[in-house]
């Protein structure tokens, strides 16, 4: 007989319930992903919005004296973006969505604890879609109103909270405690993987056509929500087939019994449902024991089952410890993080002299080192078994870092790329660490005596905090620049120093 291939072995060694969780990991990554690869198109294209008319200038008098001064303002810049003031209306388009993102994040967490978060979460992708598609279609209908571009800004803001509370509590419900750090390090790295993406394909059409560039990442968040609605289980569930109907219903809500026939022990479970139990023939899809059972309704004795506990209040949440200290320190570290993701891209247009293309190829590789950056954090969390600390020293080197990144364009390309690596991990770690690993242990915290709906709650109070800071950064980074880009670079180490305090207090 041939030997079986060493590769089936591999796939055969996983029983079901390590292809499930494999699975809901998997798309949950790519769902997240497709949010911010929505988000990035705008910090792309803002180098489009307000060109440097100037330099065309001067290149048209260079090349032929005799030719007029062709390129105005009105020309080469998109209305209402060609005024002198472009960077504080850049700012109010990012502040616009984050400070709507940030006050519907706290309203998110509440209702996704008391809906199905796979409808929740289609929902919020769906709308999330048609309104990136909005921005974008501004370009192809030549709308110049600032008050359309702000609306659908604030609109995606709002949507857009669907989403994290959303797959952190999924992704919080099918894995536990162990090696936390590690697996959400790995899981989180769909925020960079996105933020690439995103500037890959908004880089592609930015100089030919900057509206397909908000477009189709519309359309890839939309197409991912439709999957979200396909595939998507947020809990292990048995899959339960009775004499009427078919069903998923939580392994919490089942209460497993044995029953006697015939001289042999038969599995059975029974399921409350109102005030009335019912009794199912039960095929178990994801089963803790690896067997699959089948028992008469007929054969079966009703047994009562513990009721499942309400969901966790606002402030009953506050009072977790160290919801309070993670979600300021989150508050000072996603300012920090936001303000490259915004306006890197057109820092490095304007002190490189690179097209917007270029610029915004270049940004990707903050969110590369963002990647390792969040993953080397949940592992050196996981080894210490100390989530704060790990957070206060990659907060510690983030400060010269940064103001070395603020120098290190004047010694060529070579240095910033190294700059960038080194500034996305250190900048992005304790960010990364914090809206996944340290908001699933608080959700889950053994004070809450296993009430594990209260972290959606949690993520949402820490992100909520955290977007913020994201508002207020981008926001003050547009009104510094005018002043000089190292205005921007000491605004973000104090911001550096503010969550490396509060997060020592967490410690």
């Amino acid at each position: 007989m041939a030997p079986v291939p060493p590769g089936i072995r591999f796939l055969a060694s996983f029983n079901r319930d390590q292809w499930y969780r494999a699975f809901t990991f998997s798309l949950t990554f790519l769902l997240y992903t497709s949010f911010h690869l929505s988000r990035k198109p705008i910090s792309i294209v803002k180098s489009e919005l307000h060109k440097n008319c100037s330099a065309l200038n001067e290149l048209s008098t260079a090349s032929s004296s005799q030719l007029p001064n062709l390129h105005t303002a009105a020309e080469c810049s998109w209305k209402p973006f060609d005024k002198s003031n472009y960077k504080q209306l850049l700012g109010a388009m990012d502040y616009s969505f984050l400070c709507a993102y940030a006050v519907g994040m706290f309203l998110s967490g509440i209702i996704g604890e008391r809906l199905p978060i796979r409808l929740y979460l289609t929902f919020g992708m769906l709308m999330s879609g048609l309104f990136t598609c909005l921005f974008g279609l501004g370009y192809i209908y030549s709308i110049h109103s600032l008050g359309f571009y702000i609306f659908v800004q604030v609109a995606n803001g709002l949507v857009q909270t669907t989403g994290w509370p959303s797959v952190v509590t999924c992704i919080g419900n099918w894995f536990g405690k162990g090696r936390r750090g590690l697996i959400m390090g790995i899981w989180n790295s769909h925020t960079s993987v996105g933020n690439i993406l995103g500037s890959l394909i908004a880089g592609y059409w930015v100089s030919s056509n900057w509206g397909l560039s908000f477009i189709v990442p519309g359309l890839i968040i939309a197409a991912m929500g439709i999957i979200c609605f396909l595939f998507l289980i947020e809990r292990e569930y048995c899959y339960v087939i009775g004499w009427r109907s078919e069903r998923l219903i939580p392994f919490q809500k089942l209460t497993k019994n044995w029953n006697g026939t015939n001289g042999h022990k038969q599995l059975y479970h029974s399921y409350k449902q109102g005030d009335k139990y019912e009794n199912w023939d039960t095929e178990l899809l994801l089963p803790q024991d690896n067997s699959s059972v089948s028992v008469p309704v007929q054969q079966v004795v009703v047994v009562k089952s513990e009721s499942e506990p309400s969901a966790i209040s606002f402030m009953g949440a506050l009072r977790i410890p160290g919801v309070i200290e993670f979600s300021l320190c989150l508050l000072f570290a996603k300012l920090v993080s936001y303000t490259f993701l915004f306006w890197l891209p057109l820092y490095i247009t304007k002190t490189a002299h690179l097209d917007a293309k270029k610029a915004g190829d270049l940004s990707t590789l903050f969110d590369v080192g963002g990647i390792v950056g969040g993953i080397l954090a949940g592992v050196i969390s996981d080894k210490l078994g100390k989530r704060a600390t790990t957070c206060a020293v990659m907060l510690l080197l983030a400060a010269p870092i940064l103001y070395g990144f603020s120098m290190i364009s004047e010694f060529g390309l070579g240095p910033t790329i190294g700059m960038l690596l080194v500034c996305g991990g250190l900048v992005n770690g304790p960010y990364a660490l914090i809206t996944t690993a340290v908001a699933a242990d608080l959700g889950t915290h053994k004070s809450l005596k296993g009430n594990a709906r209260a972290l959606s709650t949690v993520t949402a109070i820490i992100d909520g905090t955290g977007s913020v800071g994201a508002a207020i950064g981008p926001l003050l980074a547009g009104v510094l620049s005018s002043q000089g880009w190292d205005q921007v670079f000491y605004m973000l180490m104090a911001a550096d120093f503010l969550a490396l305090l509060v997060g020592a207090d967490a410690c």
